[in-house]
């Protein structure tokens, strides 16, 4: 897959790289990546098609970069949620409910870009790298309320990643493939009740 050209050095050139890539994720979001060229994505820019492509030598590379900062995005969120947490200290059922909606509003937003990202850009070594090492965190994080809260025997380790692997899956197919007749909210929900439920969790 095509990666970006260079990165931006000052803060200028990071303001010019930072816009072609909002209007990217603007563009792909509304039409689509086919309909989405690069001079259209320029144009939204407000920047000529030579800067483009002193960044970028294709589409897919800016599809990449999306990538890249996708994953930045949702490690700062849960990361963010995750010291929140450990400050506050709530109830178990407030615990997954934080987790769980976190992760749903990063999913939620720009929905059609998120599926772009997922369907189209296959992801490169480090961002998987990057990916894999942040779910492994978000696990510690989780078996250390699953110890606070004394839940997850006989091996809060194991329950912990198991549960962040099922949160991510099940959040992804709620917001991005909900069934017929059920929105993504009700999924959500739905997920959260079936983790209160394996943990033993009763609803306030």
């Amino acid at each position: 897959m095509s990666t970006p050209r260079k990165r931006p050095r000052q803060q200028r050139s990071q303001e010019t790289y930072d816009a072609i890539l909002e209007a990217a994720a603007q563009l792909f979001e509304s039409l689509g990546y086919t309909g989405a060229t690069t001079n259209r994505i320029a144009e939204r820019a407000g920047v000529s098609i030579g800067s483009l492509y002193q960044y970028f030598p294709n589409k897919d590379a800016l599809l990449y970069a999306l990538g890249e900062r996708h994953a930045q995005a949702l490690a700062a969120a849960l990361m963010s949620a995750a010291a929140d947490l450990r400050e506050s200290a709530p109830p178990a059922e407030e615990t997954i409910r934080t987790l769980y909606s976190t992760l749903a509003q990063l999913h939620d937003t720009d929905p059609h870009l998120h599926r772009l990202l997922y369907d189209r850009a296959p992801r490169p070594a480090e961002t998987a790298a990057q990916l894999r090492a942040l779910q492994g965190t978000m696990a510690a994080e989780v078996e250390h309320h699953l110890r606070r809260l004394g839940l997850g025997a006989p091996d809060p380790t194991l329950t912990a990643l198991l549960l962040v692997q099922a949160a991510e899956a099940q959040i992804h197919g709620a917001i991005l493939d909900p069934p017929p007749g059920r929105t993504p909210a009700e999924c959500v929900e739905t997920a959260i009740s079936m983790c209160l439920a394996a943990l033993g969790i009763r609803p306030m």
